[in-house]
């Protein structure tokens, strides 16, 4: 963890550059084309309107075989039925909009693949909503195999983790290494423009110390869109949340960590404010006088008998976080989070002190 600026948490940054496993190159990157902005070419509605250009024609002619609902009115699960169904047109149908879905997605890529800091890139994580579901992992396989096509030497992978848990437990590689040593679990907070998410998140560091085995004990989920709350009644409903989540795991037994961990999307400023990317949540969250970590660890001041620290980090870079135990064979590597936008991190391996003494210890 950075340590040259600390924060009011005394740990280390908010949206640091540089964590205990890896750096974060970039993160949250906008690129245009003639178009407008490249992510919204592979994001959630642009397969729903690929989709739905290839129904119109078939429209006219009352021969449209997914029916009168728009595409946004059709569940993922709905799509992979479909896939897998006796509906030949309709299955057909859906493979098109995978094959031009795909196309744009490797198109992205290459643009990616053109700025300096992604240019060497050996390998990218495809996460986010769009990816739990046959049609994107499909379509992640086809945008792969196009790349490599190319000559474009990168392999496109699904997140391993639950798009839904990956947010969570990427909050880990945020934390101090002292907290695996005396606790076996945190809390982690995933914040969307829709939901948020908390949970309790184990550690599982005693089984694996790659945090590979970590995961999700129990979690909680507000559609806080659906509420249309204020930002401080947003902020309340939070804490309370979280309070719930503590004390169910005392009862537990669980030794929980005095740290929570948030996932937030933007660009996080150092001091735990948000420079800009905030918009979709409930007010202004881009105010200079609006600051989450903070207000967080006033609602929670302590855990346990230690004083509550907080960190928060980027969504992307969070739902990246998950898959470093899974990218060792890697230095450098990104992840791309397709949803309602196109979040985006890349970033390089760090080495362990340990691995260098052993790599000279050999070398002598």
């Amino acid at each position: 963890m950075a340590e040259d600026t600390m924060t009011t948490v005394g740990i280390g940054n908010h949206g640091a550059k540089r964590l205990p496993s890896v750096d974060v190159d970039t993160f949250n990157i906008e690129l245009k084309d003639d178009d407008g902005f490249l992510g919204d070419r592979a994001s959630k509605g642009a397969f729903q309107k690929i989709l739905d250009d290839l129904r119109k024609p078939l429209k006219k002619n009352g021969e449209d075989p997914l029916g009168e609902k728009a595409a946004n009115k059709i569940s993922k699960s709905s799509l992979d039925e479909i896939l897998l169904g006796d509906d030949l047109p309709a299955a057909a149908l859906v493979h098109g909009a995978i094959e031009e879905f795909a196309q744009e997605l490797a198109y992205v890529v290459r643009r990616f693949f053109k700025t300096k800091s992604w240019a060497d890139t050996e390998c990218i994580v495809v996460g986010g909503g769009f990816r739990q579901s046959r049609v994107g992992e499909l379509a992640i396989a086809r945008a792969d195999i196009v790349l490599k096509a190319d000559g474009l030497k990168v392999d496109l992978v699904p997140i391993r983790f639950h798009p839904d848990e990956a947010g969570l437990i990427g909050c880990l590689h945020l934390a101090p290494s002292w907290i695996f040593e005396g606790y076996d679990s945190i809390l982690a907070v995933d914040i969307g423009g829709s939901n948020i998410r908390c949970g309790v998140v184990e550690t599982g560091w005693r089984k694996s110390k790659d945090l590979s085995r970590a995961a999700v004990w129990k979690s909680d989920l507000w559609k806080h869109a659906d509420d249309e709350p204020t930002r401080e009644g947003a902020v309340k409903r939070l804490v309370k949340m979280l309070k719930d989540l503590i004390s169910a795991a005392e009862k537990e037994g669980f030794k929980l960590a005095p740290f929570i961990g948030i996932s937030c999307p933007g660009v996080i400023n150092e001091d735990g404010t948000i420079e800009k990317g905030a918009q979709n949540l409930p007010g202004n969250w881009e105010s200079s006088k609006f600051n989450l970590p903070a207000l967080l660890a006033e609602g929670i001041p302590t855990i346990g008998d230690h004083d509550t620290a907080v960190l928060m980090h980027n969504d992307g870079v969070v739902q990246g976080l998950s898959e470093v135990p899974f990218m060792q064979d890697f230095e450098r590597w990104g992840v791309l989070t397709i949803g309602t936008g196109l979040g985006n991190a890349r970033f390089t391996n760090r080495k362990r002190e340990k691995d260098d003494k052993k790599a000279k210890k050999d070398k002598d």
